[in-house]
Formats: structure tokens, C-alpha cells, sequence
């Protein structure tokens, strides 16, 4: 929503030394300016549009309300999409407390309608480190109410917890986590035996996985990148970092542009994939001098290091399409030879002492949600994914899910699928008595074995 990067409010107060009531009375949340609630509100209105299979859970959930009791403390990104999931989860019985997993991605007028509804929110666009951990505390550490599910998307949230209150694990049924990033603290945890309740890795189901980081990425990057720099992409060498579904979706769609490609891959299987898409498989440092365009997508650090930096031509953009910001080696790019000038919101022009600039946008971070916005009916797949995820681990008997890390069954991933398909009027193949005998299956799925990728 061009209110969120064009936010005209010079209002320079912190949110955090505002007093401020929405029209209940209440004051339990922390955002930008409470009086964008109506025009937030318009805009989570034109997200439940694309958003068919969480409005059919919640005509679902008049009757049951598989979250009753339920209170779930969150740590997403605060957009229309997510509000449209928050929501759902409140009509299927929920409480929620949120705060924002990236200082950025905030849409403020969003935050101003959930806060009006009622929601315990804490967060706004550009935080400083400091207040994005104090609005994560101030959801967790509240007198008279304690989470009993944890929503996360970048592990920020579990990590704090953990560091924080870990007596809190003792009431909380489960983490349901949503990153590449926050899904490998999770295995780190369970690995070190320090994994004390059961979570779900919602990242690696198909219905995230193929559809969010693939798809979503496929549309979102050249948006981002059309929106911060007005660059042409007919021509561009560009190099992309990671072949993974995101490193796939941003280099399918800059080739599709006309850019010439170069991939860099450390995993054989990966990387042969890029080569027979068509794609020039380099190491970083044969090709840095002559691209046009950096995109990181790895997931690791320092993969573009200040030696990499200080090669690259004049002119050339860099940006991480992965979730967090150390992929961009930024902290070495803070030195007093370097001059840093901030041409537009998230995008800034660091100087060379000879004049040589690079464009670097969102500071390293999610250039995606940090600079543009994402399509939502792909984000209607994964909060669906989240949502059943929840339901899942709140009603799992006793015993069900150990103290470990758990993948969605298959069978959900189908249902989630299966929610989506009405709107594009499509139309499923039944098979016959027969066929589902010859092949082995229940007519009703699932219809691949778990291990299909």
C-alpha cells in the first residue's frame, strides 16, 4: 500500500512515548498513529479478497471453534495479509498478542486497524533494534495472561522466550515457525536436546515451500527492484546467490525480463538445475566486477563480503531477497572512508573516497516486504498452511508430538491446496474405484507418499 512507504505523518515521536485509546478505550498496543485505523482497515478489506481459503475457514468455524482457549503471541511481518490471518484465528476462537518480526516490513495504517479491533499489536515501520525487541517483550511479558501457542517467522520470538522467560514453555503446546531461518534454530535446538515443546515446520510444506518462496518471490523481486531504483531490467547482468525455490522464482523472472543471469550455488543438485534452466553456474568473485545487479538469496552469512563490495562496479545494486540481514556483510560498509547518502525511503548510495557508489536497498534486509509488497493470494496459502498448523498442535492429544521438530501431513498440504482451486474455477479429476486400486491409494488422498518433493 503506497501508505506505507509514503507515510506523510512527520511526526517524528516514538510510538512508545504516545499515549493513544482506540475508540473502546483500550490502550494495550504500541503503533504508529491509531487514526489510520479506518484507511488500514480498507486495506485488509481488499486482502480477504485474495485470501478465499481463510475466509472459508472462518464461515467453517461459526459452528466449532477448534481455538478456544487458545492464546497465541506472534512474531510476523504486520501486513494486510497477516491481518487477515490474525483475524481468522480470532474467529476460530483465539486471543492474540504481535509484534513485528522485521523493523520494516510494518504496514502502519494495518497495525492502526488491528489495534482498533481490539488486537494487542506492537509494532511500526522503522523500529530501531532496541524497540523490535521491546514490542516482542511487551507481547510475552504481560501480567494475567500467558501464550500457550507461539507463531513465529524468523525464530526472533521462540529465541526471546527462551533467553527471557523459558519457565513459559511449561504452559505452551507449540511453536509453529514459518523461515528457512527460524526452522534451522529450531533443528539447532532440538539437536542440542534443548527443544522443550513440539513444533511444526511449516516452512518445508510443499504449500510454503513451492508456493511462497517460488511463486511469490517470482513477482515480488522485480517490484521491489522497480520500485526503489526505476532500473530497466532488458540487458542487466545479474547475478543471483542461491538457486534454492527463491533464487529459482527471482532468476526465471529477471531472464523473463531480458536480463543475462549468472547463478552461484554450493550444492550440486541445485546447481545443475540452474544449468539446465539456462543459467550461467559462476563463483561470486569471477563475475562481481561486471554485474549490474547483486541478489542474495542463501539464507547464510557473508555472502557478499567488503573485498566483493569494494569490486563491484559503479552504479551496481544490491539487495538479499532471503529473511535476514546477513547476507550482506552492511556492518563493513559503515566505515569513515564511506560515504552514505539516503536517496529514497529504503534506499541508500554508499560512496567510494574515488566516487564509485552501489546502490544498497533496505539496508541488506527483505527487500521484497521491505520495499514493495508481496501478491497475496500466494500469502492466502501459507497463513492457511499456519493456521491448521496451530489447530494441529493445540488439539493433538497428549503425547501425539514429542519434544521435536514436525512436518504438516501431506493430507493438509492437499486440503490447503484444495481451498485455493475454487478460484480459478478448476476443476479436480476424481479417480475411479479402479484407478485408486491400481494405484494403490484412497480416493481422497493423500496422493503422494510423504518423501515426494
Amino acid at each position: 500500500s503506497a501508505a506505507s512507504y509514503t507515510d506523510s505523518s512527520d511526526d517524528e515521536t516514538s510510538p512508545r512515548d504516545k499515549q493513544q485509546k482506540n475508540s473502546k478505550g483500550n490502550s494495550d498496543f504500541c503503533i504508529k498513529n491509531i487514526k489510520q485505523a479506518d484507511f488500514g482497515r480498507r486495506e485488509i478489506e481488499i486482502a480477504e479478497q485474495e485470501m478465499p481459503a481463510l475466509m472459508a475457514l472462518r464461515k467453517r468455524a461459526q459452528g466449532e471453534k477448534p481455538l478456544a482457549g487458545a492464546k497465541i503471541v506472534g512474531c510476523t511481518h504486520i501486513t494486510a495479509q497477516t491481518a487477515v490471518l490474525m483475524e481468522t484465528l480470532a474467529a476460530l476462537g483465539a486471543q492474540c498478542r504481535w509484534a513485528a518480526c522485521n523493523i520494516y516490513s510494518t504496514q502502519n495504517e494495518v497495525a492502526a486497524a488491528l489495534a482498533e479491533g481490539g488486537f494487542a499489536v506492537f509494532a511500526w515501520k522503522g523500529e530501531s533494534e532496541d524497540d523490535f525487541w521491546w514490542c516482542i517483550d511487551r507481547c510475552v511479558n504481560v501480567e494475567g495472561w500467558q501464550p500457550n501457542m507461539i507463531l513465529d517467522d524468523g525464530g526472533d520470538l521462540t529465541h526471546w522466550i527462551y533467553k527471557k522467560y523459558p519457565n513459559m514453555f511449561k504452559k505452551i503446546k507449540g511453536i509453529v515457525e514459518e523461515s528457512v531461518t527460524g526452522v534451522h534454530r529450531l533443528y539447532q535446538l532440538s539437536k542440542a536436546g534443548k527443544l522443550c515443546v513440539p513444533a511444526m515446520n511449516v516452512n518445508d510444506s510443499v504449500t510454503k515451500q513451492k508456493f511462497d518462496n517460488l511463486y511469490c518471490c517470482r513477482e515480488s523481486i522485480l517490484d521491489g527492484l522497480k520500485r526503489t531504483t526505476d532500473v530497466m531490467f532488458g540487458g542487466k547482468q545479474v547475478v543471483v546467490c542461491g538457486y534454492g525455490e527463491v533464487g529459482k522464482g527471482c532468476s526465471a523472472a529477471l531472464k523473463a525480463m531480458g536480463s543475462i543471469v549468472y547463478v552461484t550455488e554450493i550444492d550440486p543438485i541445485c546447481a545443475l538445475q540452474a544449468c539446465m534452466d539456462g543459467f550461467r553456474l559462476v563463483k561470486l568473485n569471477e563475475v562481481i566486477r561486471q554485474v549490474d545487479i547483486v541478489i542474495t538469496c542463501t539464507g547464510n552469512k557473508n555472502v557478499v563480503v567488503r573485498e566483493y563490495l569494494d569490486r563491484m562496479k559503479n552504479g551496481c545494486i544490491v539487495c538479499n531477497m532471503g529473511h535476514s540481514n546477513t547476507e550482506i556483510d552492511v556492518a563493513s560498509l559503515r566505515t569513515p572512508e564511506l560515504t552514505w547518502e539516503r536517496v529514497r525511503s529504503q534506499v541508500d548510495h554508499v560512496i567510494w573516497p574515488d566516487g564509485k557508489r552501489i546502490v544498497l536497498l533496505a539496508e541488506g534486509r527483505l527487500l521484497n516486504l521491505s520495499c514493495s509488497t508481496v501478491p497475496t493470494f500466494v500469502l492466502s496459502i501459507t497463513a492457511t498452511t499456519q493456521a491448521l498448523a496451530l489447530i494441529e498442535l493445540y488439539n493433538a492429544p497428549e503425547g501425539r508430538y514429542k519434544q521435536d521438530v514436525y512436518l504438516l501431513p501431506k493430507k493438509m498440504d492437499e486440503y490447503v491446496a484444495s481451498l485455493h482451486l475454487p478460484t480459478f474455477d478448476a476443476h479436480l479429476t476424481e479417480l475411479t474405484d479402479e484407478q485408486a486400486k491400481y494405484l494403490g491409494l484412497n480416493k481422497n488422498g493423500p496422493f503422494k507418499p510423504n518423501y515426494y518433493r
